[in-house]
């Protein structure tokens, strides 16, 4: 009897992602400030910038944050095995109290702010009262060094630019000349990945990612300050509040989310270039490609993992699932969707870290036709713009590095859809002879490139972010209606009135108490304020009757 094929079904799962397009970013940094004001405007986050605009090439935020030869940061391939770079149980059991790939304030800065005061008590005199910079970590008057968007506009100069960890590895290909470099803006956030190192490291199991949208999220009870989720994320866009004892990341703004509203960052952006939307993965392929030997392979290999929500067979397992059917028709008109495995101009930052991130770009276009123009030719005629994507001043090669683990092919596939749809639109919009070579050219035709036109260009804000209603969230703990945890002065981590076996601290050290007197996170240690000696309650979590925690 001839042998009957089974075809497997996808196991469905949905996760809000987002695309941005770089050639629309002017650096003028509205996302990260409004995300700063909603999220990090607390004491033991100053330093913590959520959502940050690098100018590349340059170091970044945290300084070469990238080089993963130090960090240890994302996963690799052990004997075909996918394991943390940071190394297994044993070695970060090992490490848990003393961890030396851990970024230091000094690699990220110090934060301070001026002292106003002198300003206005000073009193006359013939000097010109100043304000001195002072600390924010300990109120000393401090010397500025370094910031958040130190690199800004290459603000770090040719020293700091020739130290950047993608550039540093094209050393052998291309001479930096930093008066003729071309810069382009990197706005950053969590990538909130479908495979993420952070939520494997974490040994109390604080960080998970949601079910119903993929969001990657920290559950305050539960995370003791580890800060191995620091080490292991190779963005380090997971960062430590040292008040609180806990970590904090990027939530994507899930509240808004929830009600079908955009990000923060999203809403605010001056230039929008932000794109949100749903997108349908197997979730059973996420291992497969995360470990493909090749780490040129990963961009197609996350490919592979996405879903047609226009496919029948996949509707119907997305709703088996338990995927709603407007979150199904969602994903069919998502944006992101589009961009990324449709048109195939978005593309992933650093999929060599195989995290499999779901934040993914639209590389920078400008460069081509600003040099083009620059020399006397016609910018947008699709002869010259093809010929000279090769010759960008930001070489093809340091794009490839940021976005493809370093293959060019898909780096220049992009860049030339988009030329062929700037070429094709400019003939339409100059009522000249329309030349349908120009789109086959990109393997594309008329109807779907004018499409990827009025996406990129001309989308109303329905059609930039396409987000439904949550069908699934938890209430978390407490009374629902008391409002963020992160409010007020009884943050995450504070501890009760009783310490457990710790000496009481006093001034500074004593933790504020909660309404009723009693923190809202009581039985549990806040590791900062810590002897190290004995084992209180509350350093470990309590075993459950089945010899499990809890």
């Amino acid at each position: 009897m001839p042998r009957t094929q089974v075809t497997r079904r996808p196991r469905v799962m949905a996760q809000v992602a987002m695309v941005m397009n770089l050639d629309k970013c002017i650096g003028c940094h509205t996302c990260s400030v409004t995300c700063k004001q909603t999220w990090t405007n607390r004491q033991g986050t100053e330093y913590v910038w959520f959502n940050n605009v690098e100018t590349r090439p340059g170091l970044g935020y945290p300084r070469s944050y990238q080089d993963q030869d130090k960090w240890k940061g994302g996963w690799e391939l052990r004997r075909g095995k996918l394991v943390p770079r940071t190394g297994g149980r044993a070695r970060r059991l090992a490490r848990i109290f003393a961890n030396p790939e851990l970024p230091a304030l000094d690699d990220y800065y110090e934060p301070w702010t001026y002292d106003y005061e002198n300003l206005t008590s000073a009193p006359l005199g013939a000097d010109v009262p100043t304000a001195r910079p002072l600390s924010l970590v300990d109120g000393r008057p401090t010397a500025v060094t370094w910031g958040p968007n130190w690199d800004d506009d290459l603000g770090g100069g040719p020293e700091h630019v020739a130290q950047d960890p993608v550039l540093r590895r094209m050393t052998e290909q291309v001479r930096l000349e930093y008066e003729q470099a071309f810069m382009f803006y990197l706005p950053r956030i969590c990538e909130h990945c479908l495979n993420p190192t952070c939520v494997s490291v974490c040994p109390s199991g604080a960080l998970y990612k949601r079910i119903e949208d993929g969001i990657v999220l920290v559950d305050q009870d539960r995370c003791r300050g580890w800060r191995m989720c620091v080490s292991g994320c190779p963005y380090k866009k997971v960062y430590f509040n040292h008040r609180s004892g806990k970590a904090e990341k990027c939530t994507f703004c899930y509240p808004r989310i929830e009600a079908g509203e955009p990000t923060v960052c999203s809403e605010t952006c001056v230039g929008r270039l932000r794109y949100l939307g749903v997108l349908l993965y197997d979730a059973d392929k996420v291992g497969e490609a995360a470990a493909v030997p090749d780490e040129k392979d990963l961009y197609e290999a996350q490919l592979s993992c996405f879903l047609d929500p226009d496919d029948p067979d996949v509707a119907r397992a997305a709703e088996e699932s338990g995927i709603p059917h407007d979150w199904i028709e969602a994903a069919r008109n998502s944006p992101v969707r589009a961009l990324i495995t449709e048109y195939k101009v978005a593309l992933p930052l650093h999929p060599e870290y195989r995290t499999l991130p779901m934040v993914w770009y639209v590389p920078p276009l400008s460069p081509v036709v600003d040099a083009l123009t620059a020399t006397g030719h016609d910018g947008e005629d699709p002869v010259n713009l093809f010929g000279a994507i090769d010759s960008l001043r930001i070489p093809v090669e340091y794009l490839a590095g940021l976005f493809t683990a370093g293959d060019t092919d898909p780096v220049e596939a992009a860049l030339c859809r988009l030329a062929a749809m700037r070429s094709h639109m400019r003939r339409v919009n100059l009522g000249e002879e329309q030349d349908p070579a120009i789109a086959r050219s990109v393997g594309m035709d008329r109807r779907s490139i004018e499409a990827m036109y009025r996406l990129l260009a001309l989308a109303k804000y329905d059609e930039r972010y396409v987000i439904p209603t949550a069908y699934a969230a938890s209430t978390g703990h407490g009374d629902p209606g008391a409002g963020c945890s992160l409010d007020g002065e009884d943050l995450p981590g504070m501890m009760a009135e009783e310490f457990h076996g710790l000496p009481r601290p006093t001034g500074a050290e004593a933790a504020p108490a909660g309404p009723g007197g009693a923190s809202g996170t009581a039985g549990r240690v806040n590791l900062l304020n810590w002897n190290g000696k004995g084992r209180p309650s509350g350093l470990f979590p309590r075993r459950a009757e089945g010899g499990g925690t809890r």
